[in-house]
């Protein structure tokens, strides 16, 4: 009886985590990024009010581009350095663990997070897939550094 209590419960716990995993999969359009202080609850939109991204989820490997809006081709070592603040990407193999999924990263456009495993909370309603970054160290030069939270909202490409 244990045994096939056990075998009845193992099929309901990969049933849900494959209907999770098929609510990911496709590739979704950035529609809004902000961050907000885990502090003062203020919010900022550094990569602008319009930034540009796309994620894509497969089974097993995850993509992400994101942009700044107005981003421009750079000329100088200075438009360089600011161009590299204005983008995130990486990807890895994925997994889902209740309204997480976890990246473990195998390339990034910071090489400190190649290695590391990237936990994002997540939850789909209708076309849009709401994503919540786990708080996050933002250096600061004047002060303690400070901790946000990314929020992204993604709409599924059809």
């Amino acid at each position: 009886m244990r045994v096939v209590l056990f075998v009845l419960c193992s099929l309901v716990t990969s049933s849900a985590l494959a209907d999770d995993m098929e609510k990911l999969l496709g590739n979704w359009k950035l529609v809004s990024f902000f961050t907000e202080d885990t502090q003062t609850r203020q919010r900022t939109s550094g990569f602008g009010e319009h930034p540009n991204g796309f994620i894509g989820f497969t089974p097993g490997r995850f993509f992400a581009l994101v942009t700044a809006e107005g981003r421009k081709a750079p000329q100088t070592p200075e438009e360089q350095a600011a161009a590299y603040r204005t983008v995130i990407a990486y990807t890895g193999k994925w997994r889902v663990d209740g309204e997480k999924f976890i990246t473990k990263v195998d390339v990034a456009w910071n090489p400190g997070w190649v290695g590391t495993e990237q936990v994002r909370f997540w939850r789909v309603e209708g076309n849009k897939l709401f994503i919540t970054s786990a708080p996050t160290a933002i250096p600061n030069p004047n002060g303690p550094d400070r901790m946000v939270i990314g929020n992204l909202v993604w709409e599924k490409e059809q």
